[in-house]
């Protein structure tokens, strides 16, 4: 697409942080759809940046905000409101022992950052271990532990930083099996480790659903075997849960169908639907233990009230409105559709993914199944352009795929839309190719 003349206007002042901006000017934001100045209407299979989890603009959200601004919007770190005394209960209450402790921030990275400074706190030692292809943030704890982009060129990482392979099944990262993992990475992982370890292990950080690295689940079993080798070796197990908390895999929480719950757990993305809030989880031994070693982690906007309020929104979206099942539902219809497109497309090499977090690989052909990333960036330049705002991830080594996350209240009709827009783009992606 061209330039826009006003888009050349603003890279006049601002940072290009995301490489070059969406030819498209958002005005307005409601339900699945975002508008441009120009009125088109997009459908949204995104959630936003995977933030807006219950649509954009919820009216309960929006009326939280409302009714937050008539009390208070910000507070001295050290005192609390209702708002956030309140959502740390309701929050604590929905899940299990040991996930008693709550701590509210802005992002993601900040909630993953907090997670790591108490392992290491809690732990005595540094070392913390990530998976190949995972995306934990952008400070400086949790970006040393991310293992996606973003490493070259900024520096050393914080020391102490090991990984291992994402369980990538189909494309193995140790090329053992296809299609169905058997644990050996992680064998092979843990090994390599622990070769490469000083002694100071503090914690691993995973995702229930790799997000960045193209939609890698963790299967049950991994994930039972992954928490026996971090037992084993004194490792707190962190599950950052930024993409997959509140609904999005068709269950409350990613960990659940995982059968335990981590040391720590961290919500981010979904909590705020839309706005900056996230919360590190951790058990009341866990956080005696650092308050007793003095644990400080202070920010001017933590424990915010107004944020607050909109989490408490959340839950009631959540838990009032079953939005688990609705995900679940609308999510093996809409997986079931792509099935259907991937029957008629031959560089469709994959589909996969739980609830409304869904991944579609695009290959130049399915028996090679070499990554055909051009092809998916082609695709998604005619999706924008017919009305859907589609998302595709590449990691070294690890392919081209559109990272498919409608807001859970999408409708039937939509998701069939979202297909039809897809469907045609591919084609003419191919087309155009010719």
């Amino acid at each position: 697409m061209d330039k826009p003349a006003w888009l050349t206007e603003a890279e006049q002042t601002l940072i290009r942080y995301c490489g070059d901006f969406s030819p498209i000017r958002i005005i307005r934001a409601e339900g699945s759809y975002i508008y441009t100045d120009e009125g088109q209407a997009i459908l949204d299979f995104t959630s936003g940046q995977m933030c807006s989890v219950f649509g954009h603009n919820h009216p309960r959200v929006v009326s939280a905000i409302h009714g937050a601004t008539e009390r208070s919007l910000h507070l001295l770190s050290t005192m609390l409101s209702p708002e956030v005394i309140e959502l740390s209960q309701r929050l604590a209450a929905l899940l299990p022992e040991g996930l008693d402790k709550l701590l509210f921030v802005n992002t993601g990275s900040e909630s993953n950052e907090v997670a790591i400074r108490m392992a290491k706190l809690a732990s005595g030692g540094y070392e913390i271990i990530g998976f190949i292809g995972s995306w934990h943030g952008m400070t400086a704890g949790a970006q040393s532990s991310t293992y996606s982009s973003t490493r070259r060129g900024y520096g050393p990482n914080i020391p102490g930083n090991l990984s291992i392979p994402a369980p990538y099944a189909y494309r193995c990262p140790i090329k053992h099996c296809k299609n169905k993992c058997d644990n050996s990475c992680l064998e092979v992982g843990m090994a390599m480790v622990d070769r490469q370890s000083v002694g100071a292990y503090a914690a691993c950080i995973v995702e229930p659903v790799l997000s960045a690295a193209g939609i890698v689940e963790l299967t049950p079993e991994y994930y039972q075997r992954l928490r026996e080798l971090c037992a084993e070796r004194g490792l707190y197990l962190i599950l950052d849960e930024a993409q997959t908390a509140f609904g999005r895999l068709g269950t409350n929480f990613g960990y659940e169908p995982l059968g335990a719950a981590p040391d720590f757990l961290t919500l981010s993305k979904t909590l705020g639907g839309g706005l900056p809030l996230a919360a590190t989880v951790t058990s009341k031994d866990i956080e005696e233990n650092c308050f007793e070693k003095g644990f400080i982690n202070i920010t001017s906007h933590i424990s915010d009230p107004l944020p607050a309020a909109v989490g408490l929104a959340m839950m009631d979206i959540l838990l009032q409105e079953d939005m688990a099942t609705q995900a679940a539902i609308k999510g093996a219809y809409l997986k079931t559709q792509l099935e259907a497109l991937q029957e008629r497309h031959e560089c469709i090499g994959d589909v996969r993914g739980r609830g409304l977090l869904l991944g579609v690989e695009i290959v130049k052909d399915r028996n090679s199944r070499e990554p055909d990333v051009e092809l998916g960036h082609r695709i998604s330049d005619y999706c924008l352009t017919m009305g859907l705002s589609m998302n595709i991830v590449r990691v070294k080594g690890m392919g081209g795929v559109f990272r498919i996350a409608p807001p859970l209240t999408i409708t039937t009709s939509e998701i069939d839309l979202g297909v039809e827009i897809l469907d045609q783009a591919i084609g003419k992606a191919l087309g155009s190719r010719l």
